[in-house]
């Protein structure tokens, strides 16, 4: 019995050690900041991992098209069996040679062959193609940026979404105690006859609609750090704690630059002009086939009538010989004619998607420069709005209490109160998101 005393004593003293344990790590969980968030997202997005794949991928294909330029080895093994050994009739010098077969080599037949080939003359092919080798891993990399850069977009904004739905939180709270206050003082003044029965119940739907706004709010702030979580992905019921960084510093950049700098900065835009000079370099492998290729060939072989290939009485064990090689199609009825044309049209058409990717670059910043501004101008004028309403409400409040003013003007002075507030920080919210927005549109990928 004492045995199960201690051991029940144990089990509690080591469930209260948790449970304190687990409190000092709530308490002392450091807030996420905006660029460690960005860090995170980083080291754990599979869109980086992949886009960085292809990277390696591509510096791949360019060494590749490097080995273009070494010789290359080759070797072979053969072996050669005949129904009997070759011969050759001779036909003698009648009567005094007599015709005959002569034996010139065995059924058994070995060879060894090593071959080097050095291509000397390609037309351009080979520089051409490494070219387009190099480019394409150039292209890579410039993707690798963009989609860093989308993904920093991405966490900015789940983040700010966080503090606005945070902010708008906080409003409902207090929203809803200045509801809970209206509902109490309405059924004092009904319990002392000074109201009736249809007030207390308007200040009563106002008081339950509170909590539906509270609720709306809640599930919007949980909805927000979900989605924060994806993006970084971690479990998505993870605690978030993140600094409040939201503020209203004006963005002192003109538009015209803005577009300096995005048209200067966009990986985007690098990454069609070098695929219009990839291209180029396409249209060059192509007609590099109207010039002759010429390569040196070295050979070595060694042959025999064992497997030794040691050699045989009919032939010498080893052999080899240099030469150059000359190759030129002469006539493939227009092939080469019109893979230059496609490739000359692949070219325009690089050219006509880089001047798309301009002009669609400038729309997203004049966009995203408009929104900004527009965010801002709202900060400024829900500030003045809350200020008239925080008054408009104070005065109606006071009006109710000395029973001079009625319950809806009130909750109409409270309703106008609370969309002030909240309108506040959906335009700081809107601001700084904005603010990303543009930073991503001009390029920049980490905050400033």
């Amino acid at each position: 019995m004492r045995t199960k005393r201690w051991f029940l004593c144990g089990v509690i003293v080591t469930l209260i050690a948790a449970a304190v344990t687990a409190a000092r790590a709530a308490e002392t969980v450091k807030p996420l900041s905006l660029s460690e968030s960005i860090d995170v997202a980083l080291k754990r997005s599979v869109l980086i991992h992949a886009a960085r794949e292809g990277v390696q991928g591509a510096d791949a294909q360019r060494k590749e098209a490097f080995t273009g330029f070494l010789p290359k080895l080759s070797t072979s093994y053969s072996y050669t069996r005949y129904n009997r050994d070759p011969y050759l009739v001779f036909p003698g010098i009648p009567p005094v040679i007599p015709p005959a077969n002569l034996t010139v080599g065995t059924k058994d037949n070995y060879n060894w062959i090593l071959e080097a080939r050095q291509p000397l003359f390609t037309g351009g092919a080979l520089l051409a193609n490494y070219e387009a080798s190099r480019i394409g891993a150039d292209i890579a990399r410039l993707d690798e940026a963009s989609t860093v850069q989308d993904l920093v977009l991405e966490v900015k904004v789940a983040y700010f979404n966080i503090l606005k739905a945070g902010r708008i939180l906080a409003v409902a709270k207090q929203s809803l105690e200045q509801l809970q206050a209206h509902r109490d003082t309405a059924q004092s003044f009904y319990d002392q006859g000074l109201i009736p029965r249809n007030d207390l119940l308007q200040a009563e739907v106002e008081l339950a609609n509170g909590r539906q706004f509270l609720l709306r709010a809640e599930n919007g702030l949980e909805l927000a750090r979900s989605k924060f979580n994806t993006v970084l992905r971690r479990p998505i019921d993870t605690t978030v704690e993140i600094e409040d960084i939201l503020n209203d510093r004006p963005y002192e950049k003109t538009f015209d630059a803005c577009i300096a700098v995005a048209l200067d900065n966009r990986p985007e835009i690098r990454s069609f002009a070098l695929r219009r000079e990839q291209a180029k370099s396409q249209v060059k492998v192509s007609q590099s086939e109207y010039y002759p290729s010429v390569s040196l060939v070295g050979n070595y072989a060694k042959y025999g009538d064992t497997p030794g290939v040691a050699g045989s009485p009919f032939k010498d064990q080893e052999s080899w010989y240099v030469m150059a090689v000359a190759n030129w199609n002469l006539w493939e009825w227009g092939k080469t004619k019109n893979r230059v044309e496609f490739g000359q049209s692949r070219e325009n058409q690089a050219a006509d998607f880089l001047a798309n990717v301009r002009d669609q670059i400038t729309l997203e910043v004049k966009n995203a420069f408009l929104l900004l501004h527009e965010a801002e101008k709202q900060i400024l004028v829900a500030a003045t709005a809350i200020e008239q309403a925080e008054e408009n409400f104070r005065i109606n409040t006071e009006r109710y209490r000395e029973q001079v003013g009625t319950s809806t003007e009130v909750i109409d002075a409270q309703t106008l109160l609370t969309k002030a507030r909240s309108d506040r920080h959906n335009a700081l919210g809107d601001f700084n998101i904005s603010r990303a927005r543009l930073e991503r549109a001009i390029g920049v990928s980490t905050p400033e």
